[in-house]
């Protein structure tokens, strides 16, 4: 079975997004970079739980990071814990974000 879904791994079958991040900045001639490996594969690591449940990470501008959130209470939430999520990204990886911007955006 040759890239059907559902296939094994290696096959062409489904596989997580961010296993796919440092694949794609190679192919697009960036450097696989830490802070966004770390950011885009262990959100729900960064975030927690409950937050990566209604926030996801958009973009990296330098040395900030760009989130959306899906209500204004889960933002509200992400701006007081941003200390806490740029402690837990230090300590996934060698990471360059300093800041944090949120965003809503509903679904």
């Amino acid at each position: 079975m040759t890239g059907g879904a559902g296939g094994a791994p290696g096959e062409g079958g489904p596989r997580p997004v961010g296993d796919s991040v440092p694949r794609v900045l190679r192919r697009l001639g960036a450097p696989p970079s830490s802070t966004m490996v770390v950011v885009f594969t262990r959100w729900s690591e960064v975030a927690g739980p409950e937050l990566a449940d209604h926030v996801q990470p958009l973009r990296i501008n330098g040395t900030t990071l760009l989130v959306a959130a899906d209500h204004p209470a889960w933002a509200t939430r992400t701006r007081m814990e941003t200390a806490a999520m740029l402690e837990r990204a230090k300590g996934l990886g060698e990471t360059l974000i300093e800041r944090i911007e949120v965003v809503v955006q509903r679904p």
